[in-house]
């Protein structure tokens, strides 16, 4: 089957460009420079060409070139830009309109979590808005939605630990109680690739266990053997908050300030359709956290490349720079 990965840069992507090579997928890794390719593993063994979702030339050229793309995984995201909300929409519509004029036979796209009956934050409604665009304007789409995706390079996971490593005493204001229900990145993975066979639509990822933001936190901690105060606080804007968490981390800060911002959204996710048709043991919270910190202190040139790596929870030498942070 040929696949297109789109972000294949990315945490999410990266790892499954190689997921997908693994299970004997011809793969098509798209970035915007493709040059940046080439510092990843995979490079000799999928097809490494170049799309930019802010062209559609660019777009319908990636989308042919190579023959007709059965699947197309759509991980684009502009968090932390000017505007983003407006640029995913757009990028979106221009992407989706490229994969139906190209025949491509599915798109599958990982977006977050859509808790009913709530206010979204930005980027939950960005991320709601791109799979409204997908569904409308593309070929059939399989849209898979998560919440905190566990695993180190991951943003959320690496404001987790930065949290928890760098913070003597850890504030708990209230709206820290909001329920989370984190997956981890391998089963994320499986996900995707079943994703190819499952009927369109959409379908909520999570992990087995649901418990309040703060609770994760404390959670790390105790998986790390770190000593920490737990300090619970009076009400503290989430916007002030996530201003401060992104001067006391290495991430982005526009990055952080909207991630932060989603905290006061309920996280569970209704896992009954995509547990039934893609059955299996999922990992808990407690192992992920564990196996994500795995190697996670040798120096960055000694670690594995995301080919390589025994354990996708892993650090790979070619994360973030913002997660290779001490």
């Amino acid at each position: 089957m040929r696949t297109l990965v789109t972000g294949s840069t990315g945490y999410v992507g990266s790892r499954l460009v190689a997921a997908l090579l693994g299970a004997g997928h011809e793969v098509l890794a798209t970035a915007r420079r493709p040059e940046r390719l080439t510092d990843f593993d995979f490079a000799g063994s999928a097809t490494c060409t170049d799309l930019d979702v802010d062209d559609a030339a660019s777009c319908a050229r990636a989308l042919s070139e190579h023959g007709r793309v059965d699947v197309a995984y759509y991980l684009v995201h502009a968090i932390g830009e000017d505007g983003y909300a407006r640029t995913d929409a757009d990028r979106a519509r221009r992407f989706a309109g490229a994969a139906r004029a190209a025949g491509v036979g599915r798109v599958v796209y990982l977006g977050g979590l859509v808790p009913p009956g709530e206010e979204l934050s930005e980027h939950l409604r960005s991320r709601a808005e791109v799979g409204e665009v997908l569904t409308e304007h593309g070929p059939d789409l399989v849209w898979l939605r998560a919440a905190v995706v566990l695993g180190a390079g991951s943003a959320s996971y690496e404001i987790t630990r930065y949290m928890g490593d760098w913070l003597p005493v850890v504030p708990l204001p209230p709206w820290m109680d909001t329920l989370v229900q984190p997956v981890a990145v391998d089963d994320v993975l499986r996900y995707l690739l079943a994703a190819v066979d499952l009927p369109p639509g959409s379908y909520d990822l999570g992990g087995p266990e649901r418990l309040p933001y703060a609770e994760l936190v404390r959670r790390y901690v105790r998986t790390a053997g770190l000593r920490r105060v737990m300090l619970p606080t009076p009400p503290v804007p989430t916007r002030l908050a996530s201003w401060v968490v992104a001067r006391l981390t290495p991430l982005p800060p526009d990055m952080v300030a909207d991630l932060v911002l989603s905290l006061t959204n309920t996280m569970v996710a209704d896992t009954g359709a995509i547990t039934t048709l893609v059955p299996g043991e999922l990992t808990g919270i407690d192992d992920a956290l564990a196996r994500a910190r795995v190697g996670s202190h040798a120096p960055r040139n000694r670690l594995p490349g995301v080919c390589a790596a025994p354990d996708p929870l892993q650090l790979c030498r070619t994360d973030a720079p913002w997660s290779h942070r001490r």
